[in-house]
């Protein structure tokens, strides 16, 4: 019996390891040997609760072990959970220890179903650490290529010698055109509308049937939109509320269909073969929408804001998209302003 006192004895020791900077070195089985701890505490928990006299000395042992805030007899039951969550809360852990750590936390025994599961599922955003992913080169508020300029100069001129409305033989061209490449003519036009200084009154007249080409096909825009660079479309929507608008919703309706992975520590497309956006895509689109002018910046920073409180106004990663999302566009413009 002296030799189990001794191990509970140890229990507070642990405990403020799995809560300390010390599991930076910890490896995936370093890990599993101190939950498997936690089990054998909470056997031995089992075994002893019904023996008084046992029961009372792994008590007293405890206290001794911890003098200002002892644990309880009673936590040894729960001492699996307890050293879970304080690693779940250390952001020290190593992220190969952390996924091995959800492993463990979200199978539990089938025959005992454990409360430890759903509180991992939880916590488990504020802990993992995301993945790496490749940087996107930062976006350019430029002109577009030469050639794509030319194509979309003609463009332009065979416009501004249509009277008003929408020519009816602008459908026909564009879709001759395959169609990544009719869109990013008519991208480019809309940028070169912006970026010639004419009158006003002949940019819209250019832009009115582009957009409208544009605009009036939910499956054309969304088509658009996902073959187009962020950094173009942050162009497009610094340029065109029309645009901004459309976009910010679709990013929405995408963004509502990801769906957080535990065990990859990522959010994770419902549909694989879907045609929405992944995380990385999403993130680089949000990413360069507030590189963008001042009021984009803020259109897209508050609708962020909207969304994020919609969804339950979540402070930790892993619960909302939202959430996940407007940090890390505002860790992007912090270190902007940093540099």
């Amino acid at each position: 019996m002296e030799a189990v006192l001794g191990q509970v004895a140890q229990l507070p020791a642990l405990l403020a390891v799995c809560s300390s900077a010390l599991v930076r070195a910890w490896d995936p089985p370093t890990l599993e040997r101190a939950l498997d701890w936690g089990r054998y505490f909470q056997h031995l928990h089992d075994r002893l609760r019904a023996r008084p006299r046992l029961r009372h000395a792994v008590g007293q042992r405890l206290r001794r072990a911890q003098p200002g805030a002892p644990l309880a007899f009673g936590q040894l039951g729960r001492c699996a959970e307890l050293l879970g969550l304080a690693l779940l809360e250390n952001r020290a852990l190593p992220p190969a220890a952390c996924r091995r750590l959800l492993q463990r936390l979200l199978q539990p025994p089938a025959a005992r179903p454990s409360r430890l599961a759903l509180l991992a599922r939880r916590k488990a955003a504020s802990r993992l650490l995301e993945p790496l992913r490749s940087s996107p080169p930062p976006p350019s508020f430029g002109g577009p290529e030469p050639r794509l300029a030319a194509e979309a100069g003609l463009l332009l001129g065979r416009l501004r010698d249509e009277p008003p409305g929408e020519p009816r033989w602008l459908g026909g061209v564009l879709q001759q055109l395959p169609q990544p490449r009719a869109f990013r003519v008519v991208a480019a036009a809309l940028l070169l509308l912006r970026q010639g200084g004419g009158p006003r009154q002949e940019e819209e007249a250019g832009a009115d049937p582009l957009l409208s080409w544009l605009l009036e096909d939910a499956e054309r825009f969304a088509a658009f939109c996902q073959q187009l660079p962020g950094s173009l479309l942050a162009s497009l929507a610094a340029h065109y509320s029309q645009i901004s608008k459309r976009y910010l919703d679709l990013l929405s309706d995408w963004g509502s269909c990801l769906l957080y992975d535990p065990l990859q520590g990522q959010w994770v497309k419902s549909c694989p073969d879907e045609g929405e956006l992944s995380w990385e895509e999403l993130r680089e689109r949000f990413s360069c929408l507030c590189k963008g002018p001042v009021p984009l910046r803020g259109q897209t920073q508050a609708a962020l804001k909207l969304l994020k409180g919609r969804d339950g106004d979540f402070q930790v990663r892993g619960l909302s998209v939202w959430t996940d999302l407007l940090l890390e566009v505002q860790e992007d413009l912090r270190k902007r302003a940093e540099h």
